[in-house]
């Protein structure tokens, strides 16, 4: 009996590891690049090789962005391995432009923002959500250098005096 409850405990596990949420690649660099203003959870069409690609954790999206074309948003630059088992028929274009799921009015109000206020749409983060492949767009406007710097400076600041207080109240807290 004990057997069986294991062997269901560990079932159980592995679909809630299957389903549960998990991140497959984060743009880094754009939180570094761009000063993001608005995020957008967006769903994204993809190819069963490419999702099977996808579940093994392998994609880049360094230089990846987000563009309206004909009323569609679509993500370009998102680079997608073939998966190992797919070959010929099966195989897809690792860099070809790949579909982003919004709401009408989404699209139009991203749209607006991005031609009016010469934002950029840069994917954050692809990851699976019940499942689900999903991208997090953000509407984002570019730093120049001495942005990044007065950033990095700004980060070091909050960071020393985070250390300075932990250090206060280890060293508080022991006398």
């Amino acid at each position: 009996m004990a057997r069986a409850r294991k062997i269901a405990a560990k079932r159980a596990a592995a679909r809630e590891a299957r389903t549960g949420d998990r991140t497959v690649a984060t743009n880094r660099r754009a939180r570094h690049d761009y000063d993001i203003l608005d995020t957008l959870e967006c769903g994204i069409v993809l190819q069963g090789s490419e999702v099977k690609s996808l579940r093994e954790g392998k994609a880049q999206m360094a230089d990846a962005y987000a563009r309206v074309d004909d009323g569609e948003l679509w993500l370009f630059g998102l680079h997608v391995p073939p998966w190992q088992f797919a070959a010929g028929w099966g195989a897809h274009d690792p860099d070809r432009k790949r579909k982003l799921l919004v709401h009408r009015e989404e699209i139009d109000e991203l749209m607006g923002k991005s031609q009016q206020q010469s934002l950029t749409m840069v994917p954050l983060s692809l990851y699976f959500h019940d499942g689900r492949a999903k991208v997090q767009l953000a509407l984002a406007r570019g730093r120049r250098l001495y942005d990044k710097r007065q950033a990095i400076l700004s980060r070091d600041a909050e960071r020393e005096a985070a250390r300075a207080i932990r250090s206060a109240q280890r060293w508080g807290s022991a006398g």
